[in-house]
Formats: structure tokens, sequence, C-alpha cells
């Protein structure tokens, strides 16, 4: 259910819970809140994004400098990707000089993107990590865990960290005992042992 919640499968968490008899923990039409955010970032909406989370809890970003920072630096990238250099330029010199003033991280997050300006094509410059879809699922993501964390839920699931425990105990387990192990943790295949 953890992992359902946080990455925002709603339907499949509704649907968890009715067979399972297990509680969310959380209003589950929060989570479509949550992923009309994240889909306005995905989608190079950041400015609908900040809408949509000022609205949810406007707190979010103003106890949150680097988060906001990172949303704008999100905008200046969409900025850049559509080939609107004056706006770009003209954003920049607004609305993210100033914070890289007051912190040298952010100036050297803004003097990397600023970069991108300097080539014809950005997607292929040595920045392109910044123009790639990725990096909007950083920012999304990071978003996501700052609105969990206001609604004092859980920011990280779970089940990633069991998987991983779950093969470490197999390889202890293997040296000391015969069982059959998990091979395939998608579809839960198992590899009986050799007797």
């Amino acid at each position: 259910m953890n992992y359902l919640v946080i990455e925002g499968y709603k339907d499949a968490a509704e649907k968890f819970s009715r067979e399972s008899g297990v509680q969310p923990g959380i209003d589950l039409p929060s989570i479509q809140d949550r992923m009309s955010i994240r889909n306005a970032i995905q989608s190079g909406d950041v400015e609908g994004a900040i809408e949509k989370v000022n609205d949810l809890d406007p707190e979010i970003l103003d106890t949150n400098p680097k988060l906001y920072f990172h949303l704008q630096q999100q905008r200046l990238i969409e900025l850049i990707k559509k080939g609107t250099i004056a706006e770009a330029i003209e954003f920049a010199q607004e609305e993210l000089a100033p914070r890289g003033e007051e912190n040298p991280e952010f100036l050297e997050e803004l003097e990397k993107t600023m970069a991108l300006l300097a080539f014809e094509e950005a997607g292929a410059s040595p920045l392109a990590y910044l123009v790639d879809h990725a990096q909007r699922q950083k920012t999304a993501s990071e978003l996501n865990s700052a609105i969990l964390t206001a609604q004092c839920q859980e920011k990280d699931p779970k089940l990633p960290s069991l998987l991983k425990m779950l093969v470490w105990a197999q390889n202890q387990l293997e040296e000391k005992a015969v069982f059959p192990k998990i091979s395939n943790f998608v579809t839960a295949d198992r590899e009986m042992p050799v007797a």
C-alpha cells in the first residue's frame, strides 16, 4: 500500500485497500492532487504546477527555498527548450539571479542552466541532461516528496528497500542452507534447490 500511495497509483491503492482490507492511512483523493501537480511538471507546465501547489498548501514553497529554486530552474529550462531566449534571459535575471546571489549552490546550478544558451542544440550539449525528460522527473519527484512531507506522510516507498533486503538475505542464507530462492522478482518465480 505504501508504494502505491507514495507513487500516486490511486486506483490501484483503492483496489488493494478493498481487496486486502488494509487502510491506506491517507485520504486517497489527495493522491489525485499530487499526481495532477506531478503531471504538470512532467509535461513542462511548471507555472501550472506552482499554482496547484500554492492552492494545495502555500507553505510548501515558502518554507523550501531549494525546491522553489529547482521549480524556477525547471521553468527556465522549459523556456530555453522552447527557444524563447529573450524571455529566458529576462526570467533568469528577474527570478533566479537574486536567489543565486544569496546561495552559491543556486548560482552554480543557474550558471549551468544558462550555459545551455551557448549551444545551438541544447540536447547535443554536455549539459543535455538538463533538457532531458529525466530532469523533469527529478523535479517532479522532489516536489512530490515535499508535498508528502507537508502532509505528514512518508516520502520514500518501503518496497525498494524491502526488495534489497530480500536479495541480501537470500545471499546470506544461500551460504548456509538449501532453500527455494526467488529468481525473478517481477514474476516471483522460484528456483528450486538441487538435491
